[in-house]
């Protein structure tokens, strides 16, 4: 009598893969070899009116007329011990390097329209504001005449009108789309023409010299016969230009203007100030502070009447110190 061999571990699983395997390919197959169950409608019984009808018991037909219709397909696996899982169709996702890419697309769209539509050029710049300058003369410094409006920067506009031009004392420059440049402009006004050598200049309250523009009426007209100091003539704002006279030798003509004989101008000497030739044959010089101008002017008369009840005709006389002046006769 032979003995009954033991199977291995191995052989045990490899025996009920072989018999689950072969139990899946018997049920697919009987799957799709199923008959699709007929559908037979019901029929609806004619019966009295208001007469109560006979339940009926659900028949096999209805319960599965009104089941969910199912469809069922046979699918052989590659592999007999395969899954059968259901195919999923991934959602397209917005992610954020597809926005990025969105986003620069736009904003490249954008720059390029900005650089090269018509639309984004400026024609000229609004100036408001000037009484001297011309729009023309502005525009021609700034130079924005079509230019990208996104390309221009309102400081460095408002740095270049200002160094080119001493007699604007503000300027406000704003830049808006699609093509508009607006200049508000306050300019210096001119109270003093000073007549140096062959050539003159305008000069304002602060003393800041700049080029004239035609003729203004009301100027205090100076002959200068040497140049002003230029010691400590700084200005603390780097785009304001340095004064040529400083602001209390402004004050000073303008204190002085009210006493100058008619038909004379007011002489300027470095060494002694500002004066006039005086129509009774002298020269008269009262210095270059104007806080004390009338003053001056009183001694200024007092020592004329003395000097003339001695019969004393000077040639010059210096009040620029009230408490010490003095006089000189012809050589």
């Amino acid at each position: 009598m032979s003995e009954k061999k033991e199977l291995t571990r191995a052989e045990l699983v490899r025996l009920r893969r072989e018999r689950e395997n072969s139990q899946r390919r018997e049920r697919a197959k009987k799957d799709a070899t199923r008959p699709t169950p007929t559908v037979t409608p019901r029929l609806k019984k004619a019966g009295v009116k208001g007469a109560a009808q006979p339940k009926l018991k659900p028949t096999r037909t209805s319960a599965a007329r009104s089941a969910r219709r199912r469809f069922q397909v046979a699918l052989l696996p590659v592999a007999p011990d395969a899954n059968m899982r259901g195919i999923t169709i991934p959602r397209p996702r917005l992610g954020p390097r597809l926005f990025s890419f969105f986003l620069a697309a736009l904003l490249g769209a954008a720059l390029y329209c900005a650089l090269n539509l018509r639309e984004f050029r400026v024609v000229e710049a609004q100036v408001t504001g000037n009484q001297i300058l011309s729009p023309a003369e502005i525009n021609s410094a700034l130079n924005v005449t079509d230019q990208p409006v996104v390309l221009l920067v309102p400081a460095d506009l408002e740095t270049r009108l200002r160094l080119d031009y001493p007699e604007l004392a503000v300027v406000d420059v704003s830049v808006s789309l699609p093509n508009l440049v607006s200049v508000r402009v306050s300019e210096r006004k001119p109270v003093i023409r000073w007549e140096q050598g062959n050539g003159y200049t305008w000069v304002s309250e602060d003393g800041v010299a700049f080029r004239p523009r035609g003729e203004v009426a009301g100027l205090i007209s100076v002959n200068a016969l040497s140049a002003p100091p230029t010691d400590g003539n700084v200005s603390p704002d780097p785009l304001t230009p340095a004064p040529f006279i400083s602001a209390d030798m402004v004050r000073a003509i303008q204190g002085l203007a009210s006493h100058v004989p008619p038909g004379m101008t007011i002489l300027y000497d470095a060494s002694f100030g500002f004066g006039w030739n005086d129509p009774r044959g002298w020269r008269v010089y009262f210095g270059t502070k104007a806080s004390d101008v009338e003053l001056k002017m009183r001694v200024y008369e007092s020592m004329v009447n003395s000097l003339s009840q001695r019969g004393i005709r000077p040639a010059l006389i210096n009040v620029t110190y009230p408490t010490a002046p003095y006089y000189r006769m012809s050589e």
